[in-house]
């Protein structure tokens, strides 16, 4: 048995949404999110109130394991407030939210 970089890659694990990276976080933060198998992906923003900020994916993905920014603008290009804010995915039959801190 050989060890190294001709080892086959490991199998993707499952649907997964990871924490932001940095939280708190300005002026940007890095959203990742792992998928097992081919999916309509809609990956939005939104407020504490719950209102809608902006989507960051909204179409069909393969499987893989990605990666979005989001600068802290809206979906008209504005520069939103300090606050708590969520991200939701929807990929297929998963969902997932998680809470992020913008500090400006």
């Amino acid at each position: 048995m050989s060890v190294g970089v001709d080892d086959p890659p490991s199998p993707l694990t499952g649907q997964r949404l990871e924490q932001n990276v940095p939280n708190p976080f300005n002026p940007s933060t890095r959203i990742a999110f792992e998928l097992s198998a081919p999916a309509h992906v809609s990956l939005r923003i939104y407020d504490a109130a719950g209102r809608f900020v902006r989507a960051l994916v909204e179409g069909n993905r393969p499987a893989g394991i990605y990666s979005e920014m989001w600068d802290g603008r809206d979906s008209n290009g504005r520069a939103v407030a300090s606050g708590v804010y969520f991200y939701r995915i929807v990929a297929g039959p998963f969902e997932s939210t998680k809470k992020m801190i913008l500090l400006r």
